[in-house]
């Protein structure tokens, strides 16, 4: 009979995906972009927004459903606010609706942190929450709204983009001088998704605004299941 000794369990880590070059990172990256264009077709989440005007104090928070549908429909729906009206309608009211607007009247591809949009320039090696990342440091090929100047992190492992942060090219209003950002992102099934975004914006009446965006509980629809769905009705 074996020991005690001999029935010590054997324990085995998962092996670790070799780190890319950042060619390979960059080119992986936008291939899963590509892909995700031709066969994600819409998605729910839930949204909470939570913004302050720094100069008067006043804040507000909305819970709310997402809804999109590819390529040109956005939505929400309420759940709950709490906070000051003034912030519920001039900041939070005034994002949600250029969102919508965007999407409307916009080309997604045209807005795509893709080698079409952007001049990428690599800025070596970092880490982020404990993943090895490429950094590349962008400079968009127009002035145009959604765009930004800023740096990207690439994960060296997989090729899904995990952060975008940088300042707008183009200010989504007259009344908004400058907006900088930190957005950070994940996989779900297989798509990549927006999980917080961080917004400072210094307008030219309200002053200085800070928004934090979060959005969980992704359900991703593909083009293909959709298509079967409504064959079937």
């Amino acid at each position: 009979m074996p020991s005690s000794a001999d029935l010590t369990p054997i324990t085995t880590s998962a092996p670790q995906l070799p780190l890319m070059a950042p060619d390979l990172a960059l080119k992986t990256y936008q291939d899963k972009l590509a892909r995700q264009a031709s066969l994600l077709s819409g998605y729910s989440d839930e949204t909470v927004i939570h913004a302050e005007l720094v100069d008067t104090k006043q804040q507000g928070q909305y819970e709310l459903r997402r809804s999109y549908t590819a390529p040109h429909t956005l939505s929400y729906q309420k759940v709950k606010f709490e906070g000051d009206g003034f912030v519920k309608t001039n900041v939070i009211g005034r994002i949600l609706q250029s969102e919508v607007d965007l999407v409307q009247k916009g080309n997604s591809a045209d807005m795509a942190i893709t080698e079409r949009n952007y001049r990428f320039n690599y800025k070596g090696r970092d880490i982020i929450d404990g993943h090895s990342v490429h950094v590349y440091q962008l400079k968009p090929r127009k002035k145009r709204p959604g765009l930004f100047k800023g740096r990207v992190y690439i994960d060296a492992q997989t090729g899904n983009i995990l952060r975008a942060e940088g300042s707008l090219v183009k200010s989504p209003s007259f009344f908004v001088k400058k907006v900088e950002f930190v957005q950070d992102y994940t996989d779900v099934k297989g798509f990549t998704f927006p999980t917080y975004l961080r917004t400072i914006a210094k307008a030219r009446i309200i002053g200085l605004a800070i928004v934090h965006v979060f959005h969980r509980g992704y359900e991703p629809q593909v083009a293909s299941v959709v298509a079967n769905t409504a064959a079937t009705r």
